[in-house]
Parts: structure tokens; sequence; C-alpha cells
């Protein structure tokens, strides 16, 4: 007779947070520093707007926001869905396109906008496929 497993969902729900938060703080550093290189040459953030510039603290804080609530659709998915993985790569594609949106609409000089975008993809590329590894069933390569 095989036994059950109770504790293997809950297990697997709070490994992928675990996963989630580790790539949420890689993907802060990785666009705070990406942020910080960009400053160093010249990119200077300015949003028109008000004359403010982006302070590279705003740029950890933004990553780490928008990271968690990547994990939390991610942990939602793997919850209630039956392809966890394949619909949370469409969701975080769809939003990260939606992301790029703004920094156009910012009225930034043209450097600050491609900085902007960059980023933008940065912080995706760490979390998208971290995330969607993590929502694999063990043992898939695909």
């Amino acid at each position: 007779m095989d036994s059950v497993n109770v504790a293997g969902p809950t297990h697997q729900l709070r490994g992928l947070a675990g996963t989630g938060l580790v790539a949420t703080l890689a993907a802060t550093v990785v666009t705070t520093g990406a942020a910080a290189l960009a400053r160093a040459a010249g990119v200077d953030f300015e949003v028109p707007d008000g004359g403010e510039t982006i302070p590279l603290p705003g740029f950890a804080v933004v990553t780490g926001f928008f990271s968690v609530v990547g994990t939390v659709i991610a942990v939602a998915l793997l919850r209630w869905s039956a392809r966890p993985a394949e619909r949370f790569v469409w969701t975080a594609v769809s939003l990260t396109a939606i992301s790029l949106v703004p920094p156009f609409l910012s009225g930034a000089d043209a450097a600050s906008v491609t900085a902007l975008l960059g980023l933008h993809l940065v912080a995706a590329a760490v979390m998208v496929p971290t995330l969607a590894r993590g929502l694999r069933p063990r043992g898939s390569v695909a």
C-alpha cells in the first residue's frame, strides 16, 4: 500500500516561495548594480515630470516589490493551476511587456529610457526562468 505524502504540496509551495525570495534578492542586487553602472556611464535617470532623478535605492525597492508580486503569482499558479509553469511564463512575459511601456511615457531622455528598458529585462531574466523552473514537476526537463 502506498502512503500519501500530505506534506508534499505544502513543501513544494514553501520551496517555491523560498526560491522566489532568493531570486528576488538576486534580481534586486543585479538590477541595482546595473543601474549604478548605467549612472556611472552617464545615464541620469531624470524624469522630466518634476525634474526628479530616480535614486539607486528606488531601483531596489521597485525591483523587490514586483519580484515578490511575481513570486506570489507563481505560488498561486502552483496551488490552483493544472499547468502552472506554462501559465506563469505566459503571464510573466505579458506583464514584462506591459512594464516596458512606462519608460517610453516618462519623457526621460533616450539614454534613461534605454537603461530603464534594460533594467526591466534584467529583472525579468533573473525572475522568470527561476520561478518557471520551480514550477515544473520534479524530474521534468521541459
